[in-house]
C-alpha cells in the first residue's frame, strides 16, 4: 500500500504549535510515502515563514512535493511581487515550481496556478494543461495519477464558485482524457471529495482544509488528507483527518472510497 499525505494552506505565520506537534505525530504514525504541500504555505511570503515551513516539512520526513499558493507571493512588497514573486518559495523548496514525483505506484504532477498579477484567483493555461496531460499519458498501469493545484478545480457551494480555478473546465476534460485519477487542491479551507461528472473517465476533486492555521472556517477544523492506494486491487481511499483540541491529536473522521478507472470510459 502507498500512502500520500496532503497538507494544504498551513499559512505559516499563523500556525498553531499544538497542531504542528500533532501533525508531526501523525506523520510518524502513518509513515507516508509522499508529502504533498498544496499551496498557501505561508501567510505573507516572508523569509522567516518559509524557513519555518521548511523546518516543519523536514521534521515530518519523507519525499516532498510542494506548489505555491497565492499567499506565497509577496503582497505588500510590490517590487518583489513583480520582479521575483517566487524567491521565497524557491529558497525554501527549490527552483522547480511545477515538480513531478514518480514511484512504482504514484505519478504526482504539480501545477503552479498562481499569478503575480492576480491577488487570489488561480489560473491554469492551455500550455500547462497540455504539459500535465502529456505527463499523465505516460503513466504506468500501476500508478495512481494525481495532479496538484492550489485553487480548486471544483467546488460544492455557491459561495465558493468565485474561487474556482480559471480554466478548470478545460483542465478537467483534458486531464480525465489523459488518465488522471485525482486532483488535489486547497485555497478555500474546506475539505471534501467530489466526483466530477461528464468526463471520459472517473476523475475526483479532493480538497483539503487548512492543516495548521488559526484561519479555520466555521465547522471545519484543521485537517489533512491521507490517500491510501492499493495498486494491485486498484483501490484508493481518501481519509480526512481532523485535529481535535481535546485530545491534541489528528483523528480520522471520514473515509471516502474513490473509483479508479482502468482506461477511457471506465465504469
Amino acid at each position: 500500500m502507498t500512502v500520500l499525505l496532503q497538507i494544504s494552506d498551513p499559512h505559516f505565520g499563523t500556525e498553531q504549535a499544538p497542531v504542528v506537534a500533532a501533525l508531526a505525530a501523525l506523520a510518524r504514525q502513518q509513515q507516508p510515502d509522499l508529502l504533498v504541500l498544496s499551496g498557501d504555505i505561508t501567510q505573507r511570503a516572508r523569509s522567516a515563514q518559509f524557513r519555518a515551513a521548511r523546518a516543519c516539512m523536514d521534521r515530518l520526513g519523507g519525499p516532498l512535493l510542494a506548489v505555491p499558493g497565492n499567499h506565497d507571493i509577496p503582497l505588500f512588497n510590490l517590487w518583489a511581487r513583480w520582479r521575483h514573486p517566487y524567491a521565497g518559495h524557491c529558497a525554501a523548496f527549490g527552483p522547480v515550481l511545477e515538480p513531478v514525483f514518480r514511484s512504482a505506484d504514484l505519478l504526482v504532477v504539480g501545477v503552479n496556478t498562481t499569478r503575480a498579477y492576480r491577488h487570489e484567483d488561480g489560473e491554469v493555461s492551455p500550455a500547462q494543461i497540455e504539459r500535465v496531460a502529456t505527463l499523465l499519458a505516460g503513466a504506468t498501469a500501476a500508478q495512481l495519477r494525481v495532479v496538484v493545484v492550489h485553487q480548486p478545480i471544483a467546488v460544492q457551494r455557491a459561495e465558493d464558485v468565485k474561487n474556482l480555478l480559471r480554466g478548470h473546465a478545460d483542465a478537467q476534460r483534458a486531464w480525465a482524457l489523459a488518465g488522471a485519477d485525482v486532483v488535489l487542491g486547497g485555497h478555500i479551507h474546506l475539505p471534501f471529495v467530489l466526483p466530477l461528472p461528464g468526463l471520459a473517465r472517473p476523475l475526483w476533486a479532493v480538497q483539503a482544509g487548512t492543516a495548521l492555521s488559526s484561519r479555520v472556517r466555521a465547522g471545519a477544523p484543521n485537517s489533512v488528507n491521507l490517500l491510501r492506494w492499493q495498486a494491485a486491487e486498484r483501490r484508493c481511499n481518501v481519509e480526512q483527518w481532523d485535529f481535535a483540541a481535546a485530545s491534541g491529536a489528528f483523528a480520522c473522521v471520514k473515509v471516502t472510497p474513490i473509483q479508479v478507472g482502468r482506461g477511457l470510459h471506465a465504469v
